[in-house]
């Protein structure tokens, strides 16, 4: 499964506000982009052809949930990711990470953490 961008800002969407309709999904939308309705609804009924989201009928109006997991999703994008673009070393995707950006103290703490974490687990 791999939901293209613009499945990505519908499913963030639900993820974040749980079942919604066809026009909640289409205004939260229209917010930050050009969009039609149209173009919303088809990209969600081909979204749920595909199994990524499930639809019930509530009178006039269809309602959509998520029926991929966040995180599930997240990992399996991200293991994509790091295979296609650091040929599968997770090594280089830190250090290209942490040598293109300002790193806070807090953040530097929090790799320190998940790192020591990640030594005594194995």
């Amino acid at each position: 499964m791999k939901p293209t961008d613009s499945e990505l800002e519908i499913l963030a969407y639900l993820w974040q506000n749980g079942q919604s309709t066809v026009r909640q999904v289409h205004d939260h939308l229209a917010q930050t982009k050009e969009a039609g309705y149209t173009t919303t609804l088809k990209l969600m009924q081909i979204m749920h052809e595909k199994g990524l989201l499930s639809r019930i009928e509530e009178g006039r109006s269809h309602v959509y949930t998520a029926q991929v997991n966040e995180e599930e999703t997240q990992q399996s994008l991200l293991g994509r990711f790091v295979e296609t673009t650091f040929r599968g070393s997770a090594a280089r995707l830190v250090m290209q990470a942490l040598g293109n950006h300002e790193t806070s103290a807090e953040e530097l703490d929090e790799i320190r953490t998940l790192l020591n974490n990640l030594e005594n687990n194995r």
